[in-house]
Protein backbone atom coordinates (compact mmCIF):
# COMPACT_ATOMS: atom_id res chain seq x y z
CA UNK A 1 0.00 0.00 0.00
CA UNK A 2 1.35 3.52 -0.92
CA UNK A 3 2.17 6.27 1.34
CA UNK A 4 -0.42 9.49 1.36
CA UNK A 5 0.83 12.09 0.01
CA UNK A 6 0.10 15.20 1.98
CA UNK A 7 -0.40 17.51 -0.81
CA UNK A 8 -1.12 20.49 1.34
CA UNK A 9 2.24 20.31 3.75
CA UNK A 10 3.84 23.31 4.03
CA UNK A 11 7.09 25.68 5.89
CA UNK A 12 7.67 28.40 7.12
CA UNK A 13 11.20 28.63 8.15
CA UNK A 14 12.18 26.16 10.95
CA UNK A 15 8.27 25.01 11.47
CA UNK A 16 6.74 22.44 9.47
CA UNK A 17 3.19 22.55 8.89
CA UNK A 18 0.49 19.76 7.90
CA UNK A 19 -1.85 22.39 6.79
CA UNK A 20 -0.88 25.57 5.17
CA UNK A 21 -3.33 27.39 6.82
CA UNK A 22 -3.58 29.18 10.14
CA UNK A 23 -6.10 32.00 12.26
CA UNK A 24 -4.81 35.70 12.03
CA UNK A 25 -4.12 36.83 15.33
CA UNK A 26 -7.20 37.96 17.88
CA UNK A 27 -10.00 36.73 14.97
CA UNK A 28 -9.95 32.84 15.95
CA UNK A 29 -11.19 31.17 19.61
CA UNK A 30 -9.95 27.60 20.70
CA UNK A 31 -13.75 26.53 21.51
CA UNK A 32 -13.85 26.43 17.76
CA UNK A 33 -11.98 23.60 17.77
CA UNK A 34 -15.04 21.76 19.78
CA UNK A 35 -16.74 22.55 15.61
CA UNK A 36 -13.78 20.86 13.91
CA UNK A 37 -10.12 18.93 14.41
CA UNK A 38 -7.32 21.17 14.62
CA UNK A 39 -5.57 18.99 11.60
CA UNK A 40 -7.21 22.03 9.50
CA UNK A 41 -4.66 24.22 10.67
CA UNK A 42 -0.97 24.45 10.58
CA UNK A 43 -0.63 26.43 13.21
CA UNK A 44 -2.40 28.46 16.38
CA UNK A 45 -1.41 32.18 16.36
CA UNK A 46 -2.41 33.85 19.71
CA UNK A 47 -3.96 37.18 19.95
CA UNK A 48 -1.37 39.99 20.38
CA UNK A 49 0.01 40.33 23.84
CA UNK A 50 1.92 43.53 25.30
CA UNK A 51 4.23 43.73 28.75
CA UNK A 52 1.94 45.11 30.73
CA UNK A 53 -2.31 44.55 30.80
CA UNK A 54 -3.79 46.70 28.03
CA UNK A 55 -7.64 47.46 28.29
CA UNK A 56 -8.27 48.59 24.84
CA UNK A 57 -9.73 51.37 23.08
CA UNK A 58 -13.13 52.58 24.02
CA UNK A 59 -16.37 51.15 21.95
CA UNK A 60 -17.71 51.53 19.41
CA UNK A 61 -14.70 49.52 18.05
CA UNK A 62 -16.05 47.31 15.36
CA UNK A 63 -18.14 48.30 12.37
CA UNK A 64 -18.95 46.36 9.29
CA UNK A 65 -18.61 48.19 5.82
CA UNK A 66 -20.01 46.99 2.71
CA UNK A 67 -16.97 45.04 2.19
CA UNK A 68 -15.20 44.02 5.36
CA UNK A 69 -14.68 45.02 8.90
CA UNK A 70 -13.39 47.94 10.55
CA UNK A 71 -11.61 47.57 14.13
CA UNK A 72 -10.21 49.14 16.77
CA UNK A 73 -9.85 47.10 19.73
CA UNK A 74 -6.62 48.70 20.81
CA UNK A 75 -4.49 45.31 21.84
CA UNK A 76 -6.88 44.97 24.78
CA UNK A 77 -5.03 42.02 26.34
CA UNK A 78 -3.72 40.73 29.99
CA UNK A 79 -0.47 41.20 29.92
CA UNK A 80 2.61 38.88 29.43
CA UNK A 81 2.18 37.88 33.15
CA UNK A 82 -1.50 37.31 32.22
CA UNK A 83 -0.94 35.51 29.23
CA UNK A 84 1.97 33.27 30.91
CA UNK A 85 -0.25 32.29 34.13
CA UNK A 86 -4.00 31.91 32.11
CA UNK A 87 -3.69 31.75 28.79
CA UNK A 88 -0.63 29.63 28.27
CA UNK A 89 -1.35 26.90 30.15
CA UNK A 90 -4.76 26.86 28.67
CA UNK A 91 -3.94 26.66 25.17
CA UNK A 92 -0.92 23.86 26.06
CA UNK A 93 -3.68 21.53 27.50
CA UNK A 94 -5.46 22.29 24.45
CA UNK A 95 -3.15 22.95 21.27
CA UNK A 96 -2.03 19.52 19.16
CA UNK A 97 -0.99 22.24 16.76
CA UNK A 98 1.99 24.83 16.99
CA UNK A 99 1.41 27.65 18.77
CA UNK A 100 3.39 30.86 17.19
CA UNK A 101 2.55 33.50 20.18
CA UNK A 102 2.11 36.95 18.66
CA UNK A 103 3.30 40.15 20.78
CA UNK A 104 4.13 43.89 20.49
CA UNK A 105 5.86 46.37 22.20
CA UNK A 106 6.43 49.93 22.29
CA UNK A 107 10.30 50.05 22.26
CA UNK A 108 12.68 47.47 21.00
CA UNK A 109 14.24 46.85 24.64
CA UNK A 110 10.70 46.16 25.76
CA UNK A 111 10.56 43.54 22.48
CA UNK A 112 13.50 41.94 23.75
CA UNK A 113 11.69 41.62 27.67
CA UNK A 114 9.31 40.29 26.29
CA UNK A 115 10.53 37.63 23.89
CA UNK A 116 13.06 36.77 26.46
CA UNK A 117 10.30 35.64 29.67
CA UNK A 118 8.28 33.76 26.48
CA UNK A 119 11.48 31.67 25.71
CA UNK A 120 11.28 30.32 29.68
CA UNK A 121 8.18 28.80 28.80
CA UNK A 122 7.15 25.41 27.25
CA UNK A 123 4.71 24.63 24.56
CA UNK A 124 5.74 27.62 22.65
CA UNK A 125 6.79 27.14 18.83
CA UNK A 126 7.58 30.71 17.38
CA UNK A 127 6.67 34.37 17.25
CA UNK A 128 4.84 36.64 15.65
CA UNK A 129 6.22 39.94 16.04
CA UNK A 130 3.63 42.32 15.30
CA UNK A 131 5.69 45.76 14.11
CA UNK A 132 2.55 47.29 12.48
CA UNK A 133 0.13 47.99 14.97
CA UNK A 134 -0.86 51.82 15.26
CA UNK A 135 -0.52 51.24 19.15
CA UNK A 136 3.28 50.96 18.83
CA UNK A 137 4.88 54.35 18.01
CA UNK A 138 8.40 55.59 17.51
CA UNK A 139 8.20 59.35 17.85
CA UNK A 140 5.03 59.17 15.56
CA UNK A 141 6.32 56.93 13.33
CA UNK A 142 5.02 52.91 13.41
CA UNK A 143 7.60 50.47 14.17
CA UNK A 144 6.88 48.42 11.29
CA UNK A 145 7.61 52.27 9.13
CA UNK A 146 10.75 52.33 9.37
CA UNK A 147 13.19 49.50 7.84
CA UNK A 148 16.30 51.00 9.90
CA UNK A 149 14.71 49.85 13.02
CA UNK A 150 13.05 46.54 11.77
CA UNK A 151 15.92 45.62 11.26
CA UNK A 152 17.83 46.25 14.47
CA UNK A 153 14.86 44.85 16.07
CA UNK A 154 14.54 42.14 14.34
CA UNK A 155 18.30 41.22 14.97
CA UNK A 156 18.49 41.76 18.51
CA UNK A 157 14.87 39.53 18.59
CA UNK A 158 16.96 36.75 16.26
CA UNK A 159 19.95 36.44 18.90
CA UNK A 160 17.35 35.37 21.81
CA UNK A 161 15.62 32.89 19.86
CA UNK A 162 15.99 29.25 17.56
CA UNK A 163 12.16 29.19 17.32
CA UNK A 164 10.15 30.26 14.20
CA UNK A 165 10.49 34.04 13.90
CA UNK A 166 7.86 35.76 11.87
CA UNK A 167 7.46 39.34 11.46
CA UNK A 168 4.26 40.98 10.74
CA UNK A 169 4.64 43.86 7.93
CA UNK A 170 2.11 46.80 7.53
CA UNK A 171 1.08 47.63 4.42
CA UNK A 172 1.03 51.14 5.76
CA UNK A 173 4.15 51.70 4.10
CA UNK A 174 5.22 53.32 1.08
CA UNK A 175 7.30 50.54 -0.02
CA UNK A 176 7.13 47.14 1.97
CA UNK A 177 9.76 44.84 0.07
CA UNK A 178 12.61 47.30 1.65
CA UNK A 179 10.59 46.72 5.37
CA UNK A 180 10.75 42.85 4.45
CA UNK A 181 13.88 43.08 3.29
CA UNK A 182 15.35 44.76 6.62
CA UNK A 183 13.29 41.83 8.87
CA UNK A 184 15.04 39.45 6.37
CA UNK A 185 18.39 40.60 6.81
CA UNK A 186 17.85 40.60 10.84
CA UNK A 187 17.11 37.36 10.96
CA UNK A 188 13.36 36.74 10.59
CA UNK A 189 13.00 33.06 9.25
CA UNK A 190 9.15 34.19 8.60
CA UNK A 191 7.20 37.17 7.05
CA UNK A 192 3.36 37.77 7.80
CA UNK A 193 1.21 40.36 6.20
CA UNK A 194 -0.65 42.07 5.94
CA UNK A 195 -1.75 43.36 8.52
CA UNK A 196 -5.17 45.99 8.55
CA UNK A 197 -5.20 48.62 6.31
CA UNK A 198 -6.16 52.35 7.93
CA UNK A 199 -9.95 52.82 7.39
CA UNK A 200 -12.79 55.02 8.45
CA UNK A 201 -16.58 54.96 8.50
CA UNK A 202 -18.95 57.86 9.13
CA UNK A 203 -22.52 57.93 10.09
CA UNK A 204 -23.63 60.60 7.37
CA UNK A 205 -27.20 61.58 8.97
CA UNK A 206 -25.14 62.09 11.99
CA UNK A 207 -21.61 63.43 10.95
CA UNK A 208 -20.27 60.97 13.70
CA UNK A 209 -17.69 58.42 13.28
CA UNK A 210 -18.91 55.04 13.28
CA UNK A 211 -15.74 53.68 15.63
CA UNK A 212 -14.67 55.87 18.63
CA UNK A 213 -10.95 56.33 17.77
CA UNK A 214 -12.33 57.45 13.72
CA UNK A 215 -9.17 55.90 12.05
CA UNK A 216 -8.70 52.07 12.65
CA UNK A 217 -7.83 49.40 11.27
CA UNK A 218 -9.61 47.97 7.58
CA UNK A 219 -9.99 44.20 6.92
CA UNK A 220 -12.29 41.64 5.20
CA UNK A 221 -12.74 41.03 1.67
CA UNK A 222 -12.11 44.21 0.12
CA UNK A 223 -8.34 44.63 1.25
CA UNK A 224 -7.51 41.13 -0.96
CA UNK A 225 -6.45 42.62 -4.18
CA UNK A 226 -4.12 44.79 -1.90
CA UNK A 227 -2.95 42.27 0.31
CA UNK A 228 -2.24 39.64 -2.94
CA UNK A 229 -0.71 42.86 -4.65
CA UNK A 230 1.84 43.28 -1.48
CA UNK A 231 2.15 39.30 -1.37
CA UNK A 232 3.39 39.14 -4.83
CA UNK A 233 6.18 42.71 -4.36
CA UNK A 234 7.35 40.71 -0.99
CA UNK A 235 7.56 37.16 -2.85
CA UNK A 236 10.10 39.07 -5.36
CA UNK A 237 11.82 40.83 -2.26
CA UNK A 238 12.81 37.89 -0.27
CA UNK A 239 13.71 34.38 -0.07
CA UNK A 240 11.97 33.79 3.64
CA UNK A 241 8.75 32.54 3.06
CA UNK A 242 5.44 34.20 3.63
CA UNK A 243 2.07 33.97 5.94
CA UNK A 244 0.15 36.33 3.96
CA UNK A 245 -3.46 36.87 4.93
CA UNK A 246 -6.19 39.97 3.61
CA UNK A 247 -9.69 38.98 2.71
CA UNK A 248 -9.70 35.26 2.58
CA UNK A 249 -12.93 34.02 2.79
CA UNK A 250 -12.76 30.48 0.12
CA UNK A 251 -10.20 28.01 -1.16
CA UNK A 252 -10.17 30.17 -4.46
CA UNK A 253 -8.88 33.31 -2.53
CA UNK A 254 -5.90 30.77 -0.33
CA UNK A 255 -5.01 29.29 -4.03
CA UNK A 256 -4.73 33.48 -5.13
CA UNK A 257 -2.37 33.90 -2.24
CA UNK A 258 -0.15 30.66 -3.02
CA UNK A 259 0.42 31.57 -6.52
CA UNK A 260 1.25 35.19 -5.42
CA UNK A 261 4.24 33.56 -3.42
CA UNK A 262 2.64 32.60 0.22
CA UNK A 263 3.43 29.22 1.44
CA UNK A 264 1.25 29.66 3.97
CA UNK A 265 -2.02 31.88 4.86
CA UNK A 266 -4.18 33.18 7.73
CA UNK A 267 -7.84 33.29 7.54
CA UNK A 268 -9.46 35.93 10.02
CA UNK A 269 -12.32 37.99 9.25
CA UNK A 270 -13.93 35.48 7.51
CA UNK A 271 -13.99 33.55 10.99
CA UNK A 272 -16.64 36.23 11.87
CA UNK A 273 -19.18 35.63 9.33
CA UNK A 274 -18.38 31.93 9.49
CA UNK A 275 -16.56 29.57 12.00
CA UNK A 276 -16.29 26.76 9.55
CA UNK A 277 -14.35 29.32 7.14
CA UNK A 278 -10.79 27.40 7.55
CA UNK A 279 -12.70 23.90 6.99
CA UNK A 280 -14.62 24.44 3.92
CA UNK A 281 -10.78 26.34 2.98
CA UNK A 282 -9.17 23.47 3.53
CA UNK A 283 -11.45 20.77 2.10
CA UNK A 284 -12.25 22.96 -1.25
CA UNK A 285 -7.79 22.98 -1.57
CA UNK A 286 -7.55 19.21 -0.65
CA UNK A 287 -10.48 18.65 -3.31
CA UNK A 288 -8.17 21.01 -5.97
CA UNK A 289 -4.65 19.46 -5.63
CA UNK A 290 -6.02 16.02 -5.79
CA UNK A 291 -8.07 16.41 -8.93
CA UNK A 292 -5.39 18.66 -10.20
CA UNK A 293 -2.66 16.14 -9.09
CA UNK A 294 -0.80 18.87 -7.95
CA UNK A 295 0.76 20.00 -4.28
CA UNK A 296 0.81 22.87 -2.97
CA UNK A 297 5.25 23.74 -2.39
CA UNK A 298 4.20 23.24 -6.82
CA UNK A 299 2.53 25.99 -7.05
CA UNK A 300 3.93 28.98 -4.33
CA UNK A 301 5.18 31.74 -6.80
CA UNK A 302 4.41 30.65 -10.04
CA UNK A 303 1.58 33.22 -10.79
CA UNK A 304 2.10 33.96 -14.50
Amino acid sequence: MGRVVNRLSSKLGRLALQSPLAVASGTFGTEYFDLFPQSVLGAYVSKTITLLPKAGNPPPRLYETEAGLLNSIGLQNTGLIGFIEEELPRLRSILKIPLIVSFSGASIDEFCRILSVLEQEQGISGYEVNVSCPNVENEGIAFGADPDIVFELTRKLAELTEKELVVKLSPNVTDIAKIARAAEAGGATTLSLINTLYGMAIDWNTGRSRISQKVCGYSGMGIKPVALALTHKTAQAVKIPLLAMGGIHTWQDALEFFYAGAAAVSIGTALYSDPLAAVNVYQGLEAFFAERGLTLNGIIGTVR
